[in-house]
């Protein structure tokens, strides 16, 4: 579709020249300047009007000119953007999947968020913020300590929250996504999407497409929220009148409770039980096919050999068997870790799609807790 609609646009366009160019230069160095009242501290390096790789790009060229006529921007705001975004070659190596039969480490992934400086920035969140998180606890019925999980793993309460251009990101993942990924087509449509909602997020917030900064991914902001999101979950939790992720402890704490909300949180459930195994009649294979996806009632995954803890016996939605792999068990690794997930485990998984960032968001936020508990 892209592709036909840039042939059609050819026909009807004038050559690609020195003064076309010249004149998007021109455009883009009129570009207005974001009131005061949206500038942080994300977006104070006014952009340079250079046009970058994707200004000869035609796949990308024919996206923009698309994007400029389904919103009706006569000002040709998504072409004049996408002409100044330069490839990044590091968001490609950053996107590229591990080499086949990598295995992960459970346990030192976990290091990596359950430490003590995340702890003491964790406990220091809280402090600061316990009454915003009680508020979003009560309203959304998202318990204060995954807020403060997710926040903490994502951005260490927003002391890492990316450097990459947002744009460029956005345009590199769009249209030079790594070929060799196994679902390379649908993970390119996938920023496609969310370049064009950087596009009209920039436009409605008044701030300009290249002072977006973020991770190598293109999400922003303390909760890392993709730009779709931003606008789909966002919440203006500080009644300042906007929404503001980056520098907003509270617009993060709402959002990100409207978010796992919306994505089927239930108040009051577990997100798992821990497990045995009975060996004898251990159907591991059909226990991990779904995935992380629940899907065995406790009934049958006693059936195929997992043996529950009392509460998880009795727990009445579907579970899932969760495998976390501790890296080879001949070079060194531990044997595999297993838990049971319910559907709040799941609905982690929706923030971002990986049993092991569950865990730590899970193990981060109650123990951070646990401290808070007990100041």
């Amino acid at each position: 579709m892209v592709v036909s609609h840039f042939a059609a646009s050819r026909k009807t366009r004038r050559p690609w020249h020195a003064l076309l160019l010249l004149a998007f230069m021109a455009a883009a160095l009129c570009a207005h300047t974001p009131p005061a009242a949206a500038q942080t501290a994300s977006t104070k390096v006014r952009p340079q009007a250079t046009l970058g790789h994707y200004a000869q790009h035609e796949a990308a060229l024919a996206f923009a000119r698309e994007i400029d006529t389904q919103e009706l921007w006569g000002d040709a705001w998504a072409e004049r953007w996408i002409l100044q975004a330069q490839r990044n070659p590091q968001v490609i190596r950053l996107m590229a999947p591990a080499p086949t039969g990598t295995l992960r480490n459970w346990f030192v992934y976990r290091d990596r968020f359950v430490e003590p400086r995340r702890l003491q920035a964790g406990l220091r969140f809280w402090r600061e913020n316990d009454a915003t998180l009680r508020r979003a606890e009560a309203e959304f019925g998202v318990p204060a300590w995954l807020i403060v999980g997710i926040i903490g793993v994502e951005t260490l309460y927003g002391q890492h929250t990316g450097n990459f251009r947002a744009l460029d990101a956005l345009t590199t993942l769009s249209f030079d996504f790594p070929t060799e990924h196994p679902r390379a087509e649908q993970r390119s449509a996938f920023f496609r999407s969310e370049l064009h909602a950087l596009l009209r997020l920039s436009r409605e917030q008044g701030v300009l497409p290249t002072q977006w900064l973020g991770s190598f991914a293109g999400a922003m902001g303390l909760p890392q929220f993709m730009p779709s999101n931003w606008t789909r979950f966002g919440v203006d939790y500080d009644g300042d009148g906007r929404i503001d992720l980056l520098n907003s402890p509270a617009d993060a704490i709402g959002s990100v409770a409207r978010y796992l909300q919306a994505f089927g949180w239930k108040s009051g459930m577990p997100t798992h039980y821990p497990v045995t195994f009975d060996t004898t009649r251990l159907a591991l294979d059909a226990l991990l096919a779904p995935s992380i996806l629940p899907t065995f009632d406790a009934r049958t995954m006693a059936d195929k050999g997992v043996q529950l803890d009392p509460t998880g016996q009795t727990h009445a939605g579907p579970l899932a068997l969760v495998e976390l792999e501790n890296g080879d068990p001949e070079r060194g690794g531990a044997p595999r870790t297993y838990v049971a997930g319910t559907e709040n485990f799941y609905v982690i998984t929706r923030y971002n799609q990986s049993s092991y960032y569950a865990m730590a968001v899970i193990e981060l936020g109650q123990a951070v807790e646990a401290l808070w508990r007990t100041r």
